[in-house]
Formats: C-alpha cells, sequence, structure tokens
C-alpha cells in the first residue's frame, strides 16, 4: 500500500476515487468534496460501489483505519492508496470540507 500526502490527494481529485471509512457520527463534521462515504464497518458488503477501474484513495480520520483498508483493497486486485494524516491531516492544510 502507498501512501500519499494530502497535497497528492488534493491533486488527485479528479483521477481518483476518494473513500471515506470513517463511521456515520465522524464524517459530521466534514468529508472531502466528492468522497464516497463507506463506513468501515459497511466496506465488505458494499465493494461494488467502488469503479475498479479508478484508483481509491482511503481516507480516515488519522490514517491507521484507512492503511489496514487499503491493503485489503489492494489484495482484491483494487489500486489504493492511504492518505497520510487522515482528515486530520486534511483540515490542519486548511483543504475544503463538504
Amino acid at each position: 500500500m502507498a501512501e500519499i500526502t494530502v497535497s497528492d490527494t488534493n491533486s488527485r481529485l479528479q483521477s481518483a476515487q476518494i473513500l471515506d471509512i470513517r463511521e456515520d457520527i465522524e464524517v459530521t463534521s466534514g468529508t472531502i468534496p466528492g468522497a464516497l462515504h463507506i463506513p468501515m464497518s459497511e466496506l465488505r458488503a458494499r465493494l461494488t460501489e467502488l469503479d475498479q477501474s479508478a484508483p481509491v484513495i482511503v481516507v480516515c480520520r488519522s490514517g491507521n483505519r484507512s492503511a489496514f483498508i487499503a491493503d485489503s483493497l489492494n489484495a482484491t486486485g483494487l489500486t489504493a492508496h492511504t492518505m497520510a494524516g487522515g482528515m486530520t491531516a486534511w483540515t490542519a492544510a486548511g483543504l475544503p470540507t463538504t
């Protein structure tokens, strides 16, 4: 699994799928514009919602859960990365949320 920065993530918003795996209560504080929200607890049942041909950038609060999920997605044949620092780093960088 490759770890990418928030800046790299921001530059790939048009070419990659942003997958926010935080739980419902966590996303009330904001998410990356255009991100697909599938809570980690539901991901297995909802894998078909991901575009199999596009890279995935997995996001959580701090980057720990997303690293595990990115590894799991790579094992299924997807190309997945984790965003270092998660939404904590994204908001600290002053990047937009919805």
